[in-house]
């Protein structure tokens, strides 16, 4: 197992969030959120210019320092992580839940009933989710709807003191949507877990209608990453012999983020030093009869790829086949392991990996789907932290965990519940982070 240096604290802090949650005025001056399938106006830089954008990453100048600074201003404070002091996970409480000492838990929805009185009925097996923040000093988290026939996407807002004030749908009438990824213009990436799946960009203020994004290709997706310095998104694919994907935007809107209309979509292919190159797919929407993944000969296999997850030039992949938790890195286009099951002897190490995402400081986050169903850190040294654990509901699997703007209240479902059919959506409180001012380190 290598350890990558993931410990590079960009200023202005909330390194993992700035990307996540574009709020209205982000940036200190106007409304960046750009509506599902809205493309702004073509900026003066296009998204070829990844040679710029990755020597500005190396030099600690990524392009969302400029929104962390106007998160932090004027209290000049950063989130850093806590994780490398949470104890031991407890005895069970009255949810059937196993946290550290400290830590507090509360159901926010469960399928088939209405989140608020007159208000959204939660979905059937809620999966991958985001939170996002408000202008209100609130946030939106939103929820995939993995199951059959249904699919589609709810959301749950709340206010500035974490009470749920409203849910709604966000996306209806697509299939079995499983993971996806925030972006940083405020949108969310919804994925079709089917062999001719789609991605959706929705809203998750319910404002704008969701919108297809046929430039992300057609196959069986799961996740989604944006990474907002080389303006690429990164895709992963639930197949025993699926690819790592890549999108490459013709260019840029006036913010700075990437078109998502007209550009490329691109497949990982691993040499033995572990060094990547990119090969551009030749049929991405599957128009013809040769599958996505397998239109180019030479793409590496990853055996069931689940969650994916950009932070400070690292892209973070689990694949479920395997048990194994990749990490590329963006700028010196190499990609290496910072989990692999088979390599550790513990009898209680991760199974199942599936969704994840990482904390201001660089620790990831795994879900497990099945397994022990817990939610364990993977810490920069290598080291696992549990966090979580359900007891009791061995049929289902943890789903969607994301981070609330204060990096205090963790959100996860566990997608089918008790007895394997009703899904319940969880808030855990406690310390997982704390604000320190900016020119401390993790």
């Amino acid at each position: 197992m290598a350890t990558l240096p993931r410990r590079k604290v960009l200023r202005g802090g909330l390194a993992a969030f700035a990307a996540l949650f574009a709020p209205p005025a982000l940036h200190g001056c106007a409304d960046t959120r750009r509506p599902p399938g809205s493309q702004g106006t073509d900026g003066e830089t296009g998204a070829e210019d990844v040679t710029e954008d990755a020597g500005a990453a190396a030099a600690g100048k990524d392009a969302t320092t400029a929104g962390q600074d106007a998160v932090a201003a004027p209290e000049e404070m950063r989130l850093t992580s806590l994780l490398h002091e949470v104890g031991p996970l407890q005895a069970a409480n009255e949810l059937g839940m196993r946290l550290p000492e400290g830590f507090t838990a509360r159901i926010v929805a469960k399928t088939g009933e209405e989140v608020l009185p007159g208000k959204y009925s939660w979905h059937m097996h809620p999966d991958g989710g985001a939170c996002f923040k408000t202008d209100d000093g609130g946030w939106i988290y939103v929820s995939n709807c993995e199951m059959p026939g249904i699919g589609g996407v709810g959301a749950l807002r709340f206010d500035a003191a974490g009470t749920l004030v409203d849910a709604y749908p966000i996306l209806e009438n697509t299939m079995v949507n499983c993971a996806g990824g925030p972006t940083p213009w405020g949108t969310w990436l919804s994925c079709e877990e089917v062999s001719a799946g789609r991605v959706f960009e929705c809203d998750p203020w319910g404002e704008h209608p969701a919108v297809e994004v046929p430039s992300l290709g057609v196959f069986k997706h799961e996740a989604a990453a944006v990474d907002p310095v080389a303006g690429h998104i990164y895709l992963s694919e639930d197949e025993k012999d699926g690819c790592l994907y890549r999108y490459v935007a013709p260019g840029r809107d006036a913010e700075r983020h990437p078109l998502l209309q007209g550009g490329r979509l691109e497949v990982a292919v691993v040499a033995g030093d572990r060094s990547v190159t990119w090969v551009e797919v030749p049929d991405p929407g599957f128009t013809g009869d040769v599958p996505t993944r397998k239109q180019v000969a030479e793409a590496t296999v990853f055996k069931g790829g689940e969650g994916i997850w950009w932070h400070e030039g690292v892209v973070y992949l689990s694949t479920k086949h395997d048990n194994t938790i990749w990490a590329y890195d963006t700028v010196a286009a190499t990609i290496d392991t910072i989990y692999d099951r088979s390599a550790t002897p513990d009898p209680d190490a991760l199974y199942g990996v599936d969704n994840l995402t990482v904390t201001a400081c660089g620790d990831v986050l795994v879900a497990e789907d099945g397994g022990e169903m817990r939610i364990v850190a993977i810490e920069p040294d290598g080291s696992l932290v549990p966090l979580m654990q359900l007891e009791g509901q061995d049929e289902s699997e943890i789903t969607g965990p994301a981070f609330d703007p204060s990096g205090t209240r963790l959100y996860f479902s566990s997608q089918r519940g008790q007895g394997g059919f009703s899904g319940i959506t969880y808030e855990v409180t406690g310390p997982f982070h704390k604000l320190v001012p900016v020119d401390e380190t993790c």
